[in-house]
């Protein structure tokens, strides 16, 4: 099997519920009854598992699940050189409750070591499960750049990067270095796929935030301009047989969102601008809008309807799915769209009120439709 660009092939978004397994071990692990190579060997055993039910449901690429993160950005924030992992005190409130408060803080100039960074040597042993098991391609997602700069200057987090960087552009320089040189490194080791995950454009499309205080900051500073600058500067002068996908979220914790709206407010920087190979969108509810901002994605870009739900296990409607696809081929050719889950089903170790069994069911929907629509 070999990746190009002009074929998407069945992918789910990223995560996946934690087996119970794991979860008990991580938290033998936190409790001081396991070591670490004892988590890992539990890691490993579940990841091998997921691959394999991953080829069985008939996707083309898989993913580790995330199997060995407690949240979807965090942990690989605080694998780079610069940055350690602390608490802030407050989580973030959720539509139907708050988060853990864990957060990601500067210490110095930021950068990436492959020899320290933990996500390097844990695709070594993901693509080497998929080269094992066979038929099947690895997927490596990861926050984007623009995540990044989110969480650095979330409360409290930004005296530390005011005091590292008051040069503001030589900190975009090091993001934009730090995050090539990691993407290069997933390369090196085999990876043809990369989802830059990325939550930071979903904060702009909620009219509430944007009439708050500090939504109103962010669009006297042009935040938009700062993402596109940070995401396309970490994908610039990549080899040219890598895929770069996106996935924009509205958040995903416990089954529940932090915003909602439309994409209409950043459709002609995230759309038009953003230098990707292919969008995955958040469609699963009203919260969404409508199709018409797709009418701004550039180029030959592709997009992966979300219009199956993670955050619950009731399976949709497949008629309804499908004249949804239609309408939105009224914006987009048709070629060019393909359907996913809106999220992952897992962002966080918590993981999202369905059961394993809902999430395959989820995956086996989409699959018969996509094979329906698609052929």
């Amino acid at each position: 099997m070999t990746i190009t660009k002009q074929k998407i092939g069945f992918q789910h978004v990223g995560s996946f519920l934690r087996p119970a397994e794991l979860k008990q071990a991580r938290a033998d692990f936190a409790a001081g009854k396991i070591d670490h190579d004892q988590l890992r060997a539990v890691e490993d055993e579940a990841i091998t598992n997921l691959v394999e039910q991953q080829k069985q449901a008939g996707l083309d690429y898989a993913t580790d699940g995330e199997f060995r993160r407690s949240y979807w950005h965090l942990d690989f924030f605080w694998g780079f050189e610069g940055v350690k992992h602390t608490n802030i005190g407050l989580g973030y409130d959720f539509s139907n409750g708050r988060s853990r408060d864990d957060t990601a803080v500067l210490t110095d100039k930021i950068s990436f070591n492959p020899e320290t960074h933990p996500f390097i040597q844990d695709f070594k042993f993901f693509k080497a499960v998929t080269d094992d098991i066979g038929g099947i391609l690895p997927k490596q997602t990861i926050p984007a750049p623009a995540q990044l700069y989110r969480e650095l200057t979330r409360g409290e987090n930004q005296e530390a990067l005011d005091r590292i960087y008051p040069d503001k552009e030589e900190f975009y320089r090091d993001v934009e270095k730090a995050y090539h040189d990691a993407i290069l490194a997933f390369y090196n080791e085999g990876a043809r796929i990369i989802q830059l995950d990325d939550c930071s454009w979903g904060r702009l499309l909620d009219k509430k935030f944007l009439a708050s205080d500090e939504g109103k900051k962010l669009v006297a500073e042009n935040v938009q301009d700062i993402y596109l600058k940070l995401n396309n500067g970490a994908i610039e002068d990549l080899p040219d047989d890598l895929v770069i996908n996106t996935h924009v979220c509205r958040g995903n914790f416990h089954s529940s969102f932090l915003f909602s709206g439309g994409y209409d407010n950043v459709a002609d920087n995230l759309f038009g601008k953003e230098n990707v190979d292919t969008y995955f969108l958040e469609y699963d509810s009203d919260r969404s809008g409508s199709f018409a901002p797709l009418a701004k994605v550039s180029g030959d870009k592709r997009v992966v309807l979300g219009l199956i739900t993670s955050k619950d296990g009731k399976l949709e409607d497949r008629n309804v799915i499908i004249d949804r696809i239609k309408e939105a081929s009224q914006y987009i050719p048709l070629d060019r769209l393909w359907l996913s889950t809106q999220c992952g089903f897992a962002s966080t170790e918590e993981g999202n009120i369905i059961t394993e069994d809902q999430q395959w069911e989820k995956l086996k929907l989409v699959k018969s439709i996509q094979d329906e629509v698609w052929g």
